[in-house]
């Protein structure tokens, strides 16, 4: 505390203890006959390593971003002591040390994927049903164009730098042979196109309204979970209000129940990283990457480019600070890279975009989890990536028609994708045979495909925060304008009459 004067008041128990050190030292310096006393040298250095132990814990207790980044590090450092490039613990032994270190990364994903269906499902109709009928149409025809136009770009980001940069001629031949043996020789330079692909968007609708509701949840299938709520939501706002109320409450109570479940969770959160780490980085290794370096570095960059489009539209449509927002939202980003789910963090997404972006709960309890199941611009973006290199590599040329397919396909994938680790390799696998591209391809990239799952999860995952922080802005200036409006009107008349 500071007065007037500005002279500085300790604390009165550090004053205290200062008092009787001191003292303790003159008694001292009297009993030896020192009549000019000077302080110990090693006692200021223990204080000085006191304060600065204090605010290292305090800074460890309040920073989770810091506590996971931590966990980062050590996990990457103990996963290579143990792996192939330490040497010290044998290939089956460090699997399994892997696997028990990994343990609480095991529990800490069950506890948050146990929860994300119900999460999913009560936050969505709640987010729905806390906005009258105009707000939901307005809400709901903006956050489905702005996903369908992110992620057009996003593909077109990744297709646009893989041609430019053309990872696929820095793979060698020997490599290529090595790891798929004779199917190379066997592609045909031809692109074969099946038609057939073309009526898959009748498919997808039809999947996406399932007979048995219960079956859907139970199954997982978190698109039709995302329908389902949807529906009951609007129909929940066609109701009178004492109807819908105890439906409200009842939600209100399982959300609640979820978002604690994950305050539990949320303590595990760096051991399980340090864990997960650990596991993933004595299984991949550190020579897996060198052959691939250029790759991955395209998809890296691609990724840098879309979360600094992020960021402009942060600037320019959300009209916030990209550092606070880059600030805010650096925990559940670190905590997306760590677990590859875009889902299982995605309580931690709805509680940042509320407490830390400030964003109106009607808005992310409706764009959040439909975000994470729709809003896949990182894996959309790899994808257009990756197929593009692996056409290289077989040496099949694309052309522009091919391109557009393979842009189609991304974004309509990336819809429907589950936002579950390693996923968008199976709709990488989709994509390449619609193109006429081997799919035994996906074996070069899988040795890399965890790292990069990791970064667009992250993407993915800011993705989802900058649609809530765009909506809530847009939406709020239109509640504004149309307020003003009224009173306008209401002025006018007023002024006639």
């Amino acid at each position: 505390m500071k007065g007037k004067d500005h002279h500085y008041i300790p604390n009165p128990k550090q004053f205290t203890h200062e008092i009787v050190e001191e003292t303790k030292v003159l008694r001292n310096g009297i009993a030896e006959g020192i009549t000019h006393i000077h302080y110990p040298l090693d006692l200021r250095h223990n204080n000085y390593l006191k304060s600065l132990s204090r605010n290292l814990h305090d800074l460890l207790e309040k920073k989770l971003w810091l506590k996971i980044l931590i966990s980062m590090g050590l996990g990457i450092l103990f996963g290579l002591f143990l792996g192939p490039l330490g040497g010290y613990v044998d290939p089956v032994s460090a699997e399994i040390i892997g696997e028990w270190v990994a343990l609480p990364g095991y529990i800490f994903l069950a506890l948050l994927k146990m929860i994300v269906i119900p999460l999913v499902f009560a936050s969505i109709i709640l987010g729905v049903a806390s906005q009258s009928m105009s707000e939901l149409k307005k809400t709901g025809l903006l956050t489905a164009v702005y996903f369908i136009m992110t992620t057009a770009i996003a593909t077109s980001i990744g297709l646009g730098m893989a041609l430019y940069i053309q990872p696929g001629r820095f793979i060698s031949g020997d490599l290529i042979e090595s790891t798929l043996g004779g199917e190379v020789q066997a592609v045909s330079t031809g692109l074969s196109f099946d038609p057939s692909v073309l009526n898959s968007p009748s498919l997808l609708v039809g999947s996406l309204f399932p007979s048995n509701p219960l079956g859907a949840m139970v199954n997982g299938e978190m698109l039709q979970v995302v329908f389902i709520a949807i529906i009951i939501g609007v129909a929940l706002v066609s109701l009178d209000k004492g109807q819908s109320t105890p439906m409200v409450s009842f939600l209100n109570s399982v959300q609640s129940i979820c978002m604690t479940v994950v305050k539990w969770s949320m303590s595990l959160a760096p051991i399980a990283v340090f864990g997960l780490l650990t596991k993933f980085t004595i299984k991949l290794g550190i020579d897996a990457l060198m052959g691939m370096a250029v790759y991955v570095g395209t998809v890296l960059a691609s990724l840098v480019l879309l979360m600094c489009l992020n960021l402009l539209i942060i600037f320019f449509v959300a009209r916030c600070n990209p550092f606070d927002f880059l600030k805010s939202i650096r925990d559940v980003l670190l905590l997306a890279f760590s677990t590859s789910s875009s889902a299982a963090v995605m309580p931690l997404t709805l509680k940042t975009a509320e407490e830390n972006l400030g964003v109106r709960p009607s808005i992310s309890q409706f764009v959040i989890p439909l975000g994470a199941t729709a809003n896949m611009n990182g894996t959309a973006l790899y994808q257009g990536v990756a197929t593009v290199f692996l056409a290289e590599v077989f040496g099949i040329h694309l052309g522009p028609f091919q391109l557009l397919i393979v842009m189609v396909m991304a974004v309509a994938a990336s819809i429907g994708t589950p936002s579950i680790p390693g996923v968008g390799i199976i709709v990488l696998a989709m994509i390449l045979g619609s193109v006429g591209i081997p799919t035994s391809g996906i074996a070069l990239i899988m040795g890399v495909d965890r790292i990069l799952d990791m970064c667009r999860t992250a993407v993915n995952v800011a993705g989802d925060l900058v649609t809530c922080k765009v909506m809530d802005r847009l939406l709020r200036e239109k509640a504004e304008k149309n307020i003003k409006t009224d009173a306008d009107l209401m002025a006018s008349e007023s002024s006639n009459v």
